[in-house]
């Protein structure tokens, strides 16, 4: 199931380095989208495709050009401007408000911010809060385990020894992020982001001790509010019949999001120690990530012993 959350103005002025220049009363408006305008047509009478729906910023090339406006082109472009639908204005760069917006926001009751920062700067630093706000959420069940840098999401069957694991790890020093229902969301086409719901944060359910609390067991540095997700390690019963990638070689990957994430398959079996497999599986992907292959490295040596093998037997054969 996808859900998405809810934005107000408020929170956008406290997370992104913004001040309230007017409309302090209308701060509990909502913010829908994640995408910004930054209005140019719209400065030159072209509405008929106007976002009315984003937050409007206006920098040092919108202002600049609406200056050179008459005063009653200008007054009417900005009240076309404050519709019902829009959130609020943002002012970069300190630059002081016109008039003309003034006066048209105050009557929409549409809430005007600012900033020191330039129109990129800000545009950035909304863009970037808004999407990880806004972005669509799936609820997957799993278990996000930061393991020295890499997130390594930890998929299997109820019951098959997820969360025991992912103590384990934090026992030895890694990082949970989200236990039994991780909220995924991606934050651009090619990264994922995982976050523990705000009723789970830093808490486990292990079988037969019941709910813990990870942070307060094992300090702040043991939990992360969320992480990117890398890698996914699905835990799954060994069976006799079953069969398991043995060399490591067979480039898996589990579509979320219309993202691809590496995936392994680990066979669950008496004995076996799942925190040293899937740390040692983190560190090996790792590995992978900054040009080493263990695989390659393998067929490698095969090879030149073959080779070597091949040579000694035209020896022998010569004799």
């Amino acid at each position: 199931m996808e859900q998405t959350d809810t934005v107000t103005v408020r929170e956008l002025v406290q997370n992104a380095r913004l001040k309230v220049l007017q409309g302090e009363d209308y701060l509990e408006r909502p913010i829908v989208t994640s995408d910004i305008c930054r209005p140019a047509l719209e400065f030159a009478g072209y509405f008929t495709h106007y976002p009315a729906m984003r937050i409007q910023l206006l920098g040092i090339t919108e202002t600049s050009f609406a200056q050179e406006l008459t005063h009653e082109k200008r007054k009417n472009y900005l009240e076309r401007m404050c519709q019902p639908q829009t959130p609020c204005f943002v002012v970069s760069t300190d630059l002081p408000v016109m008039p003309e917006l003034q006066k048209a926001a105050a009557a929409a009751h549409i809430p005007i911010l600012g900033t020191h920062l330039t129109s990129s700067r800000v545009l950035g630093n909304m863009t970037s809060y808004l999407v990880s706000r806004l972005a669509k959420r799936q609820s997957i069940h799993g278990v996000l385990v930061d393991i020295s840098g890499v997130g390594v999401l930890i998929t299997g069957d109820s019951g098959v020894g997820k969360s025991e694991t992912a103590l384990e790890l934090v026992r030895r020093g890694h990082r949970l992020v989200a236990d039994d229902r991780v909220e995924v969301y991606a934050r651009d086409e090619q990264t994922l982001v995982g976050s523990a719901p705000a009723i789970l944060q830093h808490l486990m359910e292990i079988r037969g001790i019941g709910i813990i609390d990870v942070m307060t067991l094992y300090g702040t540095g043991a939990v992360m509010p969320e992480d990117t997700i890398d890698f996914i390690v699905h835990l799954e019963t060994w069976t006799p019949d079953t069969q398991f990638d043995r060399l490591g070689d067979r480039g898996d990957q589990q579509i979320i999001q219309d993202v691809a994430v590496p995936k392994v398959s680990v066979p669950v079996k008496t004995g076996r120690n799942l925190a040293i497999i899937i740390e040692s599986a983190a560190m090996n992907f790792r590995a992978n990530t900054m040009g080493y292959d263990a695989t390659k490295t393998f067929d490698d040596n095969l090879n030149r012993l073959i080779k070597k093998n091949s040579v000694e037997d035209e020896k022998d054969h010569d004799k």
